[in-house]
């Protein structure tokens, strides 16, 4: 019946393998992709009872033993959850929240765990829909073999009888017993023929406990020493048990020693067995206790060697940080001597302008100076101590502002430079405009007094010209 279900379900996984399913696609490999399964709570990590079991040979703590579980809702759709992991789910580069169903989509970037210092993510897988016979060759080896190994458990167990039972963790059946008005338990007795064959089990108990704890003292690699580790909780909770077990078997004994001493073989027999079971739960408890002993050296030196690890990462992780913080100072001066020279460049430069300008200002000065000068001996009327307004020139060839000349003449007919008659006088236009240009540069005192001087005299000039009745 077996062999016809095993075929049975090869067949339907064969005719279904034009079936298109969801897989985790390894980057960069063509193995160990990763099978979902519909309707089914698909498990991941590194433990023994979950769906995929990875093992990180470089980092083995880099998988919890139940890192996530990708599930299939009612609607279709495929969600991952991490189950409080260490390293964490990463999908499509962002950490997902822990026990929180995180929705996924066909090309997501799912990447379990952390990347190494120097190296890449070591889970790198990406959601895809391919059909079964194309990926088939490319799925995580062991995959149908779990199924089938979870199928085979569901077979009934074979029970044991009580010789194949060992002897340092079964107890006894009891059956009732009384003496003097009182009733008590008792284990039942034992025939010669089960109490050999307990004695025979005993002693190869005795040999692999022996041989256990002398791998224990062996150096073993990582991977077995994490297991000691996984299992020392249960080995401390044997070893509990062991001791109710002693302290029964205990009060076992004391409870046939404090009964009246009859002639009973098989009491005599009861209680040798109970003494022999006593040494054998004593014994067995002190290999338990160094077991314990041994795995709590063996976790404190692993915890003492991860703490070394960290202090050594941190270390590292520092030097680094140093080195970069260096590499920022020395940019930093680097660009700050560049800026100096820039700076200096420009100092310079405005050095230079500022002489530039300076010079500039100078001739500009002296110019204006000697132009003042041009005009206060060259184009300076003699009779006023101004510069020449509406010039004329006389026939001598001297020139005067018109408005003294005329004042001049009447008083005296000549000229009062070189005392010639005064037979003309015409005006100089070229001399009145070579003085306004001259005077766009004078400050704005002499401007404001040239002005005013030139306003007064035509109004004395047209008072002069109304009294004496003069129409223009």
């Amino acid at each position: 019946m077996e062999t016809l279900a095993t075929d049975s379900s090869a067949a339907e996984e064969e005719d279904c393998s034009d079936s298109e399913v969801l897989c985790l696609m390894r980057v960069g490999k063509n193995s160990d992709w990763l099978r979902l399964i519909e309707n089914t709570e698909n498990t991941v990590g590194r433990g023994l009872d979950v769906t995929h079991q990875l093992l990180s040979p470089s980092c083995p703590l880099m998988i919890s033993r139940l890192h996530c579980t990708f599930k299939q809702r009612e609607d279709g759709l495929w969600t991952v959850t991490d189950n409080k992991s260490l390293n964490g789910v990463w999908v499509n580069g962002n950490r997902i929240p822990a026990e929180e169903a995180h929705q996924l989509r066909l090309g997501d970037s799912i990447q379990l765990g952390v990347p190494v210092i120097g190296t890449d993510v070591e889970f790198d897988y990406i959601l895809v829909q391919r059909t079964l016979k194309d990926i088939k060759l490319n799925l995580a080896k062991g995959h149908k073999e779990s199924a089938r190994s979870a199928h085979s458990q569901k077979k009934p167990k074979r029970k044991l009888n009580v010789e194949e039972v060992e002897p340092s963790t079964s107890k006894p059946k009891l059956y009732r017993c009384s003496s003097a008005g009182k009733s008590f338990a008792k284990p039942c007795p034992l025939s010669p023929v089960k109490r050999q064959q307990r004695l025979s089990h005993t002693q190869p108990e005795e040999t692999g406990s022996s041989r256990q704890a002398q791998e224990v003292d062996r150096p073993s690699d990582g991977a077995s020493t994490l297991c000691d580790l996984d299992n020392l909780h249960m080995y401390s909770q044997n070893i509990l048990m062991l001791r109710e077990q002693v302290d029964n078997t205990q009060r076992q004994v004391a409870s046939l020693g404090g009964e009246p001493r009859q002639a009973d073989p098989l009491r005599e027999e009861h209680v040798r067995e109970l003494q022999g079971q006593l040494e054998a739960l004593r014994a067995k408890m002190h290999r338990m206790e160094t077991l314990e002993k041994s795995f709590s050296e063996s976790k404190r030196q692993l915890e003492a060697q991860k703490t070394q690890q960290q202090e050594e990462l941190l270390k590292k992780q520092l030097d680094e940080a140093l080195q970069e913080q260096k590499k920022v100072i020395d940019e930093l001066a680097h660009s700050r001597e560049g800026f100096e020279e820039i700076l200096s460049a420009k100092n310079k430069e405005l050095e230079v302008t500022k002489e530039e300008k300076e010079k500039a200002r100078a001739q500009k000065e002296e110019v204006v100076t000697q132009v003042t000068e041009v005009l206060e001996n060259e184009l300076q009327c003699i009779i006023c101590s101004e510069l020449f307004i509406e010039a004329v020139i006389l026939n001598c060839a001297h020139s005067f502002c018109s408005f003294c000349i005329q004042q001049w003449r009447k008083k005296k007919d000549e000229c009062p430079i070189c005392r010639q008659a005064i037979l003309s006088q015409t005006r100089c236009l070229a001399l009145d405009n070579c003085i306004d240009s001259m005077v766009e540069n004078l400050s704005l005192d002499m401007k404001s007094r040239r002005q005013t001087l030139i306003t007064e005299r035509k109004g004395e000039s047209s008072w002069a010209r109304s009294s004496d009745g003069d129409p223009r």
